[in-house]
């Protein structure tokens, strides 16, 4: 697994949804649940794997579709822990982004982090992230998506 840099700053959002573990899990790890809220991949991920993933949710922000990008799975633990790493090919980096699910009585609580590299702007970071988990909650319930310019910095 890449190491952060030093410098790396970290953002950390916490989320509890009223679903169970296991669900909220498949909301994750299962391409079509994922492609609902955030996107699609093609293969079979487990630790050391690799597989590769097509961002769709920008379409709703006034976005394109993605370039498919090969992520690296590092942790995949069911249906408690998910470490991944995004290459963000535009920057040269790559983006580490950890899931962590606890049982919370008949929920879920969600424990995200990303470590930011430099260059990226953490508000910026965090309001795409906030969007996407928004997204999640929507996507477990059939509801609507929330709208993209509630989130938007600026």
């Amino acid at each position: 697994m890449a190491a952060p840099d030093p410098d790396t700053r970290t953002l950390t959002l916490h989320r509890t949804y009223p679903d169970p573990v296991d669900d909220v899990w498949a909301a994750f790890t299962d391409s079509d649940r994922l492609a609902r809220w955030f996107g699609s991949y093609h293969g079979t991920g487990r630790p050391g794997g690799t597989v590769e993933l097509t961002v769709t949710g920008e379409v709703d922000a006034g976005g394109a579709v993605a370039d498919p990008v090969t992520v690296t799975v590092h942790e995949c633990a069911a249906p408690h822990r998910l470490v991944v790493e995004i290459p963000d090919e535009s920057a040269g980096s790559s983006w580490l982004v950890e899931v962590t699910l606890a049982s919370a009585g008949e929920g879920t609580d969600l424990t995200f982090v990303q470590h930011l590299v430099p260059g990226l702007d953490p508000a910026d970071v965090a309001a795409g992230w906030n969007w996407y988990l928004d997204r999640l909650g929507a996507s477990l319930h059939g509801a609507p998506m929330p709208e993209w310019s509630a989130y938007a910095p600026g």
